[in-house]
């Protein structure tokens, strides 16, 4: 790497490149290595400024002063940077990339802030984001269900002025004062946005929805507290600053006016709420709102910071979550070393939870935000640790009230955690949890989690990690091993059906095939047995022959899927034959969940048997007790959508190559029709056609374009009947779940007079006992990003330690890295009955699936509405409506 690319990307960073950490050393360091390069590689230089702006965006500040620096000699480059970044933010704009219109426009303010730009523009830009906003949720001219793209522009011009609020104020105040009234006009014409449904605990969800400020009233009062502080933070720095003297000696240069997408143009008048749903949610799809922040810990534990500078940390990580999310390290070390003079472990942590429990999903998978975890955990080994131990906590105190999704993301997050730090964490602290009944959340979580463990381990290995707390082995699954009914290790046990086990083991070891497999079952096993024996014997034995590992399995059942395609072709056959996998791997879920999985990608299992055995007796007595089940549909859904995006992707690349085979095919036609149009001469007559070779030639290049045009054609029709035909699996699987929701939900749910909240079925919840010491005693707040949160008891916060500095590097001490604990000092009750919390936990799944696979079942909503009329309880069309994000009201 060349030197000034190594002195861009590691400007404001501790690294040999720099011999000092005064940021203005480097700032002129990596000038006088621009200056020098310009006259070589001007292209290079200015496409990787504008890499570097975009990539590491918590260093713009430090790029902006060095492009200050250049506009005082090399004018005519930094006018291409400006042209560059409006085009690029243009196109942003047009395309609707977030992330990248959000810091393109914070580059442009801080160019703005070292007089590379004119502050005018500045302003002109705000000015037409906020006119378009405003257009967008004017109900005569505009379209107010795509609400979410007009808070996201007035979201970026908020976001902008902690970065260059103060210079726009000295340079045009009566601009930016404009601005502000603009915004605050804006605010109250816009729709308050409720985040029914996407809350992380249920009691917000109920309590919290349509009260207290969303993402951006949080904002706008952030910034207004900044503005009546003359401007003053601590969270950005301000290099350019020290070069004001030089920089006010540069031209200031002129942005061109920007325009931004159209809206889909639907009068507001003819719009049913249900077409107003589906484009609010289109909307909400394509501008995601700001996170809704989780507040873990209590106010005295956490930084004391100003609002704003909580907002600018939380921005910084984001970006370096966003950019850095396939290099891992990168992006612990990026997040240890930001550019704030204060510490900020427990803000880390909270976004980076925030992140991973975010609804609907977080913007990367869950394995991300585990890993970074991980990699800050041994980067800062002093102080992170405690941090994260402090937040599983306090998410644990809480873990009843928790959304069902955040709970299973929770347990899966934190089994790997461990395994990746050789499972050491002080169970004693939880033994309690088996003086809890078994449907108690707290106590599932820590049954849950132990399973996890054993899947990423051993039984041994987890038997062990839990010896300080003995009882909690009563909370292990059973070791793993196959349950086989015709073993043939007991001899007095033999039967008919053994020796028809053994005979197909015989069949399988000597290579018969699926075909001759089928006939001995035919002619052999089914005129002598009924068709129940028959199918026992046949799977129990497949099973067992596939059982050593995971590849014996798929070897299996690519070899003898045909068998089993055969005997089970009906949907009762095939639940039957999923219970059978159940009694074979009972003392394994993983294994259960795995070879049902496989068995529906390879069509031997359809989605509706899955969802019919879910639903059986001995599954819906075990939805408030375990997790097996749900995962089991859980992966039966994802697998459905997966064909359906999958088929999507292959559809919109065939539709791309027909096109160009089109083009092709058109052309060499057109070629070879020019070419039998000429006159040439033959025998000194004239005659049609040219030369005999290439015409030949062009003749075959037409009927192979025309081939291949043709080929590319039918595959895409092929492809468009699958999607129509996954499409209808899609319906039929939704319809069906809802349907067989509704069933076990209205025969457990008690009188809609009787509960008509979440909070009516738990109402005994409140009678908590928990025994500890008085002075230990604090407080956890959990709330919106204003950190105006409820209190709630948390008995082991005051048991968190202060961390070290973030500088802290010294190797992690195992033995200390979840040392906090609480003396095995509480004692605590769960009040709500099992069948109260049965419901909870299946409204909860409800809300969680519907979320989910919201962009699916929008298309059939209308459908959907047809089994909500039914009869339907409050509480489960609550449940449905807020994971949809439709509006509750008269739904309960």
């Amino acid at each position: 790497m060349s030197s000034w690319r190594s002195l861009l990307l590691r400007i404001g960073d501790k690294c040999p490149e720099y011999n000092s950490s005064d940021p203005r050393e480097h700032i002129e360091t990596c000038f006088g290595a621009l200056r020098r390069e310009l006259d070589h590689s001007e292209g290079e230089l200015l496409t990787f400024i504008l890499q570097c702006a975009e990539q590491l965006p918590h260093k713009i500040p430090l790029y902006g002063t060095v492009v200050g620096l250049l506009n005082l000699e090399k004018e005519e480059f930094v006018k291409k940077i400006v042209d560059s970044t409006q085009t690029n933010f243009q196109d942003a704009l047009i395309s609707g990339n977030c992330d990248r219109v959000r810091i393109l426009m914070r580059f442009l303010t801080v160019l703005m802030c070292s007089k590379v730009l004119q502050p005018s523009s500045v302003v002109v830009t705000f000015e037409s984001l906020l006119s378009s906003a405003a257009t967008i949720v004017d109900e005569e001219k505009g379209n107010p269900s795509w609400q979410a793209q007009a808070d996201f522009y007035v979201r970026c011009i908020l976001s902008c002025l902690p970065w260059g609020g103060a210079e726009l104020l000295e340079q045009a105040p009566e601009e930016i004062e404009r601005v502000m009234v603009g915004i605050e006009a804006y605010l109250s014409i816009r729709k308050h946005v409720s985040d029914e449904g996407l809350s992380y605990f249920e009691a917000d969800d109920e309590n919290g929805g349509l009260e207290g400020t969303d993402f951006l009233e949080d904002l706008w009062n952030r910034i207004q507290i900044l503005s009546s502080n003359g401007w003053k933070l601590d969270s950005v720095p301000k290099p350019h600053l020290s070069f004001e003297a030089q920089l006010v000696a540069g031209k200031s240069h002129d942005l061109n006016p920007i325009s931004t997408p159209g809206l889909p143009d639907l009068p507001l008048s003819t719009v049913s709420e249900i077409i107003y749903g589906k484009l609010k949610h289109e909307a909400e799809l394509k501008y995601p709102q700001r996170i809704r922040r989780l507040n873990i810990y209590p106010v005295h534990k956490a930084e004391d910071l100003q609002p704003i500078d909580q907002f600018v940390v939380e921005e910084y990580l984001l970006d370096v979550m966003f950019y850095f999310n396939g290099c891992r390290k990168e992006c612990a070390s990026f997040m240890v070393g930001l550019p704030v003079p204060f510490r900020y472990e427990y803000l880390m942590a909270e976004t980076i939870f925030s992140q991973l429990l975010l609804l609907p999903q977080p913007p990367f998978k869950p394995m991300y935000y585990t890993l970074v975890i991980i990699d800050l955990c041994k980067a800062l080994p002093g102080a992170f640790p405690a941090v994260v131990a402090g937040a599983v906590r306090a998410l644990f105190e809480r873990i009843a009230d928790l959304d069902m999704e955040c709970r299973t993301r929770l347990i899966l997050w934190f089994s790997h955690h461990l395994s990746n730090f050789q499972f050491i964490w002080p169970w004693e602290e939880w033994a309690f949890v088996l003086d809890l009944p078994k449907w108690a959340p707290q106590r599932v979580f820590v049954q849950e989690v132990l399973e996890r463990e054993v899947r990423l381990s051993y039984w041994e290995k987890i038997k062990q990690s839990v010896e300080n707390a003995p009882g909690l082995e009563e909370l292990l699954p059973p070791k793993g091993i196959p349950n086989f009914k015709y073993s043939t290790e007991n001899e007095s046990e033999r039967t008919e059906e053994h020796s028809l086990s053994t005979e197909l083991i015989k069949l399988v070891k000597a290579r018969k095939t699926s075909r001759e497999i089928i006939s001995w079952v035919e002619e052999t096993v089914l005129p002598a047995h009924n068709l129940e024996i028959t199918l026992r014997v046949v799977i129990q034995t497949l099973l067992d022959i596939g059982s050593k590992s995971f590849t014996h399995l798929i070897t299996i059942l690519e070899r003898y899927g045909q068998v089993i395609a055969k005997i089970c072709p009906d949907e009762d056959s095939q639940v039957f034959l999923i219970e059978e996998i159940c009694t074979y791997w009972k003392n394994n879920a993983q294994m259960t969940a795995m070879t049902i999985d496989r068995m529906m990608g390879y069509r031997l299992i359809s989605n509706l048997a899955i969802v019919r055995w879910v639903f059986s007796p001995v599954n819906v007595n075990q939805f408030h007790t375990s997790d097996s089940p749900w995962e089991i549909l859980r992966n039966a859904i994802s697998k459905t959508y997966n064909r359906i995006t999958d088929l999507r992707k292959e559809i919109t690349s065939f539709k791309t190559s027909l096109a160009s085979a089109e083009v092709t095919a058109l052309k060499a036609k057109t070629d070879l029709e020019a070419s039998e149009s000429k006159l040439m001469l033959v025998d000194g007559e004239p005659a049609l056609g040219e030369n005999p070779v290439r015409m030949k030639r062009l003749r075959s290049y037409a009927e192979k374009a025309k081939e291949k045009e043709d080929s590319i054609r039918d595959n895409l029709e092929a492809k468009e009947a699958l999607l129509v035909r996954a499409l209808a699996e899609n319906e039929a699987l939704f319809l069906s779940l809802y349907k067989k929701f509704l069933a076990v939900l209205m025969d457990q749910l008690p009188e809609p007079s009787k509960a008509g909240k979440l909070m009516d079925l738990k109402s005994s919840h409140d009678a908590v006992d928990i025994a500890v010491d008085p002075e230990e005693s604090s407080t956890m707040e959990i709330g919106d990003e204003d950190g105006k949160g409820k209190k709630r008891f948390h008995p082991f916060s005051a048991l968190i330690p202060p961390p070290p500095p973030l500088n802290c590097r010294s190797s992690i001490d195992l033995s200390l890295l979840f040392s906090d604990t609480n003396g095995g000092n509480a004692s605590v009750t769960y009040n709500v009955g099992e069948k109260e919390q049965w419901c909870l936990s299946t409204l909860g799944y409800v809300k969680a699936i519907s979320r989910q696979y919201a962009s699916e079942i929008w298309p059939i909503v209308e459908k959907i509405d047809e089994i909500l009329a039914e009869n339907a309880h409050p509480l489960f069309r609550r449940a449905v409506y807020s994971g949809l994000g439709r509006p509750l009201d008269g739904c309960c």
